[in-house]
């Protein structure tokens, strides 16, 4: 890491301003070899100096040119930003000029990644900077600021000290087996300390898994016969005309999806083909890939017509979806009811006429109220945000468990201690403390150029 990066931080388009971003122990230099104003290798560190990029004697842009010193600023290293008009072909000069002059162009995600390896930022933070970019809801925000602020990490640090000083512990009676004033660890005294770090850790997956859902959104799949108003009514949510709506059954055949926020949580909704028997080969696909979303789903939405009695198909979804979260939509209430609701058999149900906006209020206040209690309501945003931390988490919760099932089984503590160690590194993956190569590149490589 001993060159120097730049790459353009703003979106590229006509707008106001862009930024490029240099860092690196020659990024004054180099900036000043193309600025006509102050000398930048002179000024005060944090400050905004204004003139004018030049190529030689030709003025390319009139700018603002922030000068940041190391070692405080977000990588650590020399970092300039010229702030320039906006519009692609100034931008694409002064980087050009700076590239020119002695910059290589960063590769997606390395500004991230050289705060994280020299120690600016761990990989929970990293990971929050590229969902605070990505977020679509104020909740998903603030989880997204608790992991930036540290609070996420702070809590996984807490629980491996907790666990290094176990460690430590058994290391001492292994090592020193003659010192008569450390206590003694025996299974019976490991098992209480492991069931409580234990007891922390599925607090925090519990926690995470209703982070996730507010970061990624709440997975909603739309599903019932062909011709009961899926579209209608995914349509009337997004407030879009998303899907095709035809009297035709079997209109849809594939996946339509779109996303809207109901009180700062994300919903993805999903409309599927409508599930029936059918001999139409594509039509099957369709149903066999609305049966696999149902698996899938964090939400069901089950939509029968409120004028006609249960079909057999009816009742196969219904079998589908019955231990799913499920609310039953009974549309077309504006029609004479016919349907049975004591063969239906779900505590959630609203009654909706997607002719008008009639009982679409009612089905977002049913969502609401079915994940109040463990997301909407919530004050407390400290979650580990994605797959890759839950997934480790899961992981040192698993070995967690086998060391409690080996204390039972009166395994030796020299043995426990081996995959008590192990449980202490996953959770130190989470955070970056232990890491391989391929993760860090591939992980920055998602991030977006110039950040």
């Amino acid at each position: 890491m001993n060159d120097t990066i730049a790459a353009i931080s703003t979106a590229l388009g006509v707008g106001a301003i862009s930024i490029i971003r240099i860092s690196g122990e020659n990024s004054i230099k180099i900036v000043n070899s193309i600025f006509k104003g102050k000398n930048l290798e002179k000024v005060d560190t944090h400050t905004i100096n204004y003139g004018y990029i030049i190529d030689k004697e030709e003025i390319i842009d009139e700018v603002l040119i922030s000068v940041m010193k190391s070692p405080k600023t977000f990588t650590t290293e020399d970092i300039v930003e010229i702030n320039c008009h906006g519009g692609i072909a100034t931008t694409q000069k002064v980087l050009e000029l700076v590239l020119r002059n002695g910059a290589r162009l960063a590769e997606p995600g390395e500004f991230t990644k050289r705060a994280f390896l020299n120690g600016r930022i761990d990989l929970v933070n990293a990971e929050a900077v590229m969902d605070l970019i990505n977020v679509k809801s104020d909740k998903a925000r603030k989880v997204a600021i608790k992991s930036l602020e540290g609070t996420t990490s702070n809590v996984i640090r807490n629980l491996r000290q907790t666990i290094l000083e176990l460690l430590a512990s058994i290391e001492v009676n292994i090592d020193y087996p003659e010192e008569t004033d450390t206590i003694v660890m025996t299974n019976d005294i490991i098992r209480p300390k492991i069931s409580s770090i234990r007891k922390e850790l599925s607090k925090i997956i519990d926690a995470s898994e209703n982070g996730r859902i507010i970061t990624t959104g709440i997975k909603t799949v739309i599903v019932g016969r062909p011709n009961v108003g899926k579209s209608s009514i995914l349509n009337k949510l997004l407030n879009e005309e998303k899907a095709i709506v035809t009297d035709i059954e079997g209109t849809t055949r594939d996946i339509v999806e779109g996303e809207v926020a109901i009180d700062g949580i994300l919903l993805k909704f999903i409309d599927t083909a409508g599930i029936r028997k059918t001999n139409d080969k594509v039509e099957k696909i369709g149903v066999e890939k609305s049966i696999k979303m149902i698996d899938d789903a964090d939400l069901v939405i089950l939509v029968l017509n409120n004028n006609e009695k249960l079909t057999d198909d009816d009742k196969t979804i219904l079998d589908y979806t019955k231990n799913k979260k499920t609310i039953v939509v009974l549309n077309k209430s504006d029609l004479e009811k016919k349907v049975n609701l004591n063969e239906v058999q779900c505590d959630n149900i609203v009654y909706t006429n997607t002719i008008d906006i009639n009982g679409i209020d009612s089905l977002k206040e049913k969502i609401k109220e079915l994940f109040k209690n463990d997301l909407i309501e919530s004050s407390d945003y400290t979650y580990l945000s994605n797959a890759r931390q839950i997934s480790l988490a899961k992981e040192a919760d698993k070995i967690l468990r086998d060391v409690e099932l080996g204390i039972n089984n009166n395994i030796e503590i020299d043995m426990l201690e081996l995959d008590i160690k192990i449980a202490w590194e996953k959770l130190g993956e989470i955070i970056g403390e232990t890491y391989s190569e391929e993760l860090i590149d591939q992980l920055f490589s998602q991030f977006c150029l110039g950040k």
